[in-house]
């Protein structure tokens, strides 16, 4: 039987509609009017110059360039008409570095659903026990449950804020000893973002310690954003201290360091002293963004919080319902090991305290964890002199040990040369002659001179391999020459002719001169830095030789106030 063969398939389209008669005009004057005026237009618009065409295309099909070449193209003609210069590949190539950098350092950021311990900043979880942010598996489980993990403070943070000394930062500027959960370089990586970001920057500088708390490259970090500098601990200065003087040092300082500041605020978290200052400039300056404090590590940020929060509270709500959740202060420099953020301003805009920027320079960066509290002065600052007024020994020739951290041999001196030291009271002083400085260091250290503490500490300890050979110049006698300025410790004032002299004679031959030079060898551990800077003015004294910079009106206008 033959197959049947398929019926072939017909399709129908349907035809076009034919277009409508055309219905003639009836003729108007006012439309023959208007017809010759159009006639006219587009007659002098063909005899009008044409705009140049559009280039031919480079090719057809697929080869034809895109909307988006097209678009290119127009825009170039056009600056180039306009006689803008086009940018060359290697700016596009920086600029696409540069967003490809902005990205990068945005995505560290940590993100805003990540709970955090409220005290450290530290993420939460329930792996190593000890670690920051461990919490039990119990209680994070039912905080939760119930939406309260933004109210957690992890085991670390809990005994912090009981005296223990848990340290967690490691790596170059990182503490030796004890548990090293975080580097040093991760934590400046965490604040890397901020350069990018649209913030007001409050940078604070330790007051005992200010070289080596100034931050110097703050603008890594900061960008361009602007900067309110804020000085702490001015509690911790001598007594009878003129704060307008230490003001104006102050800004002096910054203004040779070519820092642009907006202001400067000499404040005390433990009383309140500068607070209110400091508020009314951030709520100034803030202008609905979000507020950052930025400063080296043990530098007072978490208490310079607590200290603006009970300040605020007073007027706003917002400031007092934060101060039951707020960061932990503790004398372990790294407490805080991530951003944290604190809702403290009524008007919008966030407060973020930041991970401390651990410096390798400073003398915590070399001693053991269990000695760091020794470094930080609990009360008033009160120079011990050397030699004293009551003794008729000179310092030429002679050796002073400042705990096991410094030595200073002085090499040329005037008989009267006297040496102040400024810094944490633990650290005792001990003066012997240069000869036996040697001999007496690898005998008495970590048993008199400490820190290091302890023998077994002492034999692990690096000893005082940086030397720096100092020549000071000195050209008016009734006034301190310079100050030594000790990375992490303190300072120690050089005073050509501090020490009374009961015999006029010798008191007018020395005179004589006027100016002279002293020299001192300064020992410290290896990574340590040493400052030289001009005499900080503290003390009764202090008032009375200190001279304040003549300037012009100019010169006044661009420098920044200072506030207290």
């Amino acid at each position: 039987m033959a197959s049947a063969c398929p019926r072939p398939l017909f399709l129908s389209f349907p035809k076009s509609p034919s277009p409508p008669p055309a219905v003639p005009a009836k003729h108007h004057p006012s439309t023959t009017a208007s017809l010759s005026v159009s006639t006219r237009a587009r007659a002098a618009s063909s005899s009008a110059p044409s705009p140049s065409p559009s280039p031919p295309a480079d090719g057809v099909g697929p080869a034809a360039p895109t909307r988006g070449d097209v678009y290119l193209g127009r825009q170039l003609a056009a600056a180039a008409a306009a006689g803008a210069p086009a940018r060359a590949p290697e700016e596009d190539a920086e600029r696409r570095r540069r967003r490809k950098e902005k990205r990068k350092a945005l995505a560290k950021k940590a993100p805003s659903g990540l709970a955090c311990c409220y005290g450290c900043g530290a993420p939460l979880h329930t792996g190593e026990a000890g670690s920051p942010g461990h919490v039990e598996p119990a209680t994070y489980d039912l905080k939760k449950r119930h939406n309260q993990l933004k109210t957690v403070l992890c085991g670390r943070c809990r005994l912090l804020s009981h005296g223990h000394m848990v340290t967690a930062v490691g790596g170059h500027g990182g503490y030796p000893g004890g548990k090293q959960f975080v580097s040093a370089e991760e934590l400046r990586e965490k604040l890397s973002y901020l350069r990018h970001e649209k913030a007001l920057i409050v940078k604070l500088v330790d007051i005992v310690d200010f070289n080596g708390s100034f931050l110097a490259r703050i603008r890594d970090f900061a960008g361009a954003n602007p900067i309110v500098l804020v000085i702490t601990k001015v509690d911790l200065l001598p007594r009878d201290t003129d704060l307008n003087c230490i003001g104006d040092w102050v800004v002096e300082s910054v203004v040779r360091k070519k820092l642009n500041v907006l202001s400067v605020h000499l404040t005390s978290s433990k009383s309140l002293v500068g607070i209110t200052g400091v508020i009314s400039e951030i709520q100034q300056e803030k202008k609905a963004r979000d507020v950052y404090i930025l400063g080296s590590a043990n530098v007072g940020k978490s208490a310079f919080i607590s200290a603006m929060l009970k300040t605020m509270a007073y007027k706003d709500p917002v400031a007092a319902a934060a101060q039951k959740y707020k960061p932990i202060q503790s004398a372990v420099p790294g407490t805080t090991l991530g951003p944290i953020q604190i809702e403290a301003f009524l008007g919008g805009g966030k407060l973020y305290d930041t991970p401390g920027v651990h410096l390798h320079h400073r003398q915590a960066a070399v001693i053991h964890a269990d000695d760091l509290p020794s470094l930080a002065p609990q009360s008033r600052l009160k120079g011990r002199c050397f030699p004293a007024n009551d003794t008729d020994v000179g310092l030429s020739g002679n050796t002073l040990f400042w705990g096991g951290l410094v030595r200073v041999d002085v090499v040329k001196a005037l008989p009267r040369t006297r040496l102040t030291f400024y810094g944490p009271k633990k650290l005792s002083i001990n003066m012997v002659p240069t000869t036996e400085a040697d001999e007496f260091y690898k005998r008495e250290v970590g048993v008199t001179l400490t820190p290091p503490t302890g023998q077994e500490r002492a034999e692990g300890w690096c000893g005082l391999q940086g030397v720096r050979e100092l020549q000071i110049k000195y050209e008016e006698l009734d006034r301190p020459a310079s100050d030594i300025a000790i990375s992490g410790l303190g300072w120690i004032a050089v005073e050509p002719l501090g020490v009374p002299s009961s015999d006029p004679d010798s008191c007018v031959e020395e005179e004589g001169g006027g100016s002279g030079e002293l020299h001192l060898r300064v020992h410290v551990p290896k990574p340590v830095e040493v400052f030289v800077r001009a005499p900080l003015p503290v003390g009764k004294a202090a008032s009375q030789w200190y001279r304040y910079q003549e300037l012009t009106e100019v010169e006044e206008e661009l420098r920044p106030k200072w506030h207290y």
